[in-house]
């Protein structure tokens, strides 16, 4: 989870690149400006970014109104209306809260969705939890745990969204060992043959458990997986750099291991975004009591 600190770094990013845009470009009123020069349209989505970046929050209209408010005083260079050394720190608290209410949330529509997905004709329940479904009936051999295997797959959460897609990065298949991913991809793709479509319904628990992978995969999130497994490597073949890390292989984390699907956090196809500017040196005081 990102502390109030690398919070308030990409805050300072916006308000820096913000000033540029009010100073020399047309400024895009909140909610209902259209970019539509390059400019623009660069600010708009370090706009996206930022928003990206708050999802933990859950933040309501009001309460965003409230951000903007701080973040216009410090675009503008405005006196501060709170102490940011105070209340800074009780940003992580309110970030863990609400990030755990978005699990609770998320876990109980994950139930529903996967009470549905189970009742599916061809579905097959796990005792882990994994809904299994064929989609196209593969008729090559099927992976031993400590194979690699090359896969083409599509990744959703539950509203649809797609968070990760190997068509998205030129179609080119993903390559990595099965023991090597997360629980529900070693299980789900251990029960298919090459050539065979399938649909993964994966359960928080053998997924990315109540941390998620933030910004765009929430925790306790149920996730949806297209996948056709391609072909099984043999053995001692050196794989190609397919270009994809992610860290650890489920909600334990760990270090990165090359060729497995990509996370979010990563910044999807393209790799990660980052706001790096530094904070200021100085800052308007606090109003006198």
């Amino acid at each position: 989870m990102k502390t109030w600190k690398s919070l308030a770094t990409a805050s300072i990013a916006v308000a820096v690149v913000g000033s540029l845009a009010m100073s020399g470009c047309k400024r895009l009123t909140g909610g209902g400006g259209t970019p539509s020069s390059e400019d623009d349209k660069t600010l708009y989505t370090l706009g996206m970014l930022l928003g990206r970046n708050l999802g933990t929050f859950n933040l309501t209209a009001d309460e965003l109104e409230m951000v903007k408010s701080g973040l216009t005083d410090m675009v503008l260079k405005r006196e501060h209306k709170v102490d940011l050394d105070k209340y800074g720190p009780k940003v992580d608290a309110l970030a863990r809260k609400r990030g755990q209410e978005r699990v609770e949330i998320e876990k109980a529509h994950a139930k529903t969705y996967l009470d549905q997905a189970g009742r599916e004709a061809g579905a097959v329940v796990t005792p882990s939890g994994m809904v299994f479904r064929t989609v196209t009936p593969g008729t090559g051999a099927t992976p031993a745990p400590t194979d690699r295997v090359s896969v083409q797959y599509e990744g959703r959460l539950t509203d649809g969204t797609v968070f990760d897609s190997t068509k998205k990065r030129g179609g080119v298949p993903a390559t990595f060992p099965l023991n090597g991913v997360i629980k529900c991809w070693t299980e789900g793709v251990g029960r298919m043959k090459v050539g065979e479509k399938a649909v993964l319904t994966c359960p928080s628990a053998i997924a990315y458990g109540d941390s998620g992978r933030p910004p765009t995969i929430p925790g306790g999130a149920t996730l949806i997986f297209d996948v056709e497994l391609v072909s099984i490597a043999p053995p001692n073949q050196v794989p190609p750099q397919m270009g994809m890390s992610m860290p650890g292989n489920g909600p334990g984390g760990g270090p990165n291991k090359p060729g497995m699907p990509m996370q979010l956090h990563m910044g999807g196809p393209g790799g990660p975004q980052r706001l790096t500017l530094p904070p200021p040196s100085q800052k308007p005081a606090a109003s006198p009591k």
